[in-house]
């Protein structure tokens, strides 16, 4: 029984393999690689305005463009989970948080190159501490995912629109709004640069566990699917 159960293991592992290299190619196909790529393009873009305008670059246009790029992108990152197909491919026997991970995981090495260039970008004497921005960055990207992944959970098939309104909302109000000891959006002179942004970072780790609850399959789709047979009928009742 040891044995069986010790060589089952790489066949599992195996054909779990061959499931995610069979369903790469078809999940590449519903990514909105279009919006994606806008976005990148117009983040680039303001990253670049302040040296392109001409004269010297200061701290704030360079923290402003920097902030407008990942705004850009994250914009872009919303619609990534856009699948007009969604609820036909739901049925796969493949687990919500699996097929969400292929969608994004192409994104991950694209956003790292991006970003580089974007801070590349920006004159070096004006650029704000990498660091903390990519911080800030990150945190703009991870809540259009988790948006976009809550809508998902919600049975919303394209929910990149309704994210990223949220996102242009949040874009405009969080600095008005937000206290003047307590504010996330400030400058690198600013002696609350840093305590702004371990507020960042709180921020970035709340999101990343709501984006990995959001991922997960709903309780009650799980018990329907654990009450099936193989044939795909319901199982014999208790009452």
């Amino acid at each position: 029984m040891t044995g069986s159960r010790a060589g089952d293991a790489p066949v599992g592992e195996a054909r779990a393999a061959g499931t995610v290299l069979q369903l790469l190619r078809p999940v590449a196909r519903t990514v909105p690689w279009r919006a994606v790529a806008a976005a990148s393009g117009l983040g680039l873009l303001a990253a670049a305005l302040p040296r392109l305008s001409g004269g010297e670059v200061t701290a704030w246009a360079a923290i402003t463009a920097l902030r407008a790029a990942a705004l850009s992108f994250a914009l872009g990152a919303a619609f990534l989970l856009d699948d007009p197909a969604r609820h036909t491919t739901a049925a796969v026997p493949v687990r919500r948080g699996l097929r969400l991970a292929l969608r994004c995981a192409p994104l991950v090495p694209f956003a790292a190159l991006w970003w580089t260039a974007a801070l590349l970008l920006v004159p070096e004497d004006a650029r704000p501490p990498a660091g903390d921005v990519t911080v800030e960055a990150a945190t703009a990207l991870v809540l259009a995912l988790a948006g976009a992944a809550f809508a998902v959970r919600r049975d919303s098939a394209r929910p990149g629109q309704g994210v990223a309104a949220l996102l242009l909302v949040c874009a405009v109000l969080a600095p008005l709004l937000s206290p003047a000891d307590w504010g996330m959006f400030t400058e690198p002179a600013d002696p609350h640069w840093a305590a702004a942004h371990d507020r960042w970072a709180v921020l970035l780790c709340a999101l990343l566990v709501a984006l990995a609850v959001s991922c997960a399959e709903p309780v009650r789709r799980r018990t329907l699917r654990a009450l099936r047979s193989p044939s795909g009928t319901s199982g014999p009742s208790r009452g």
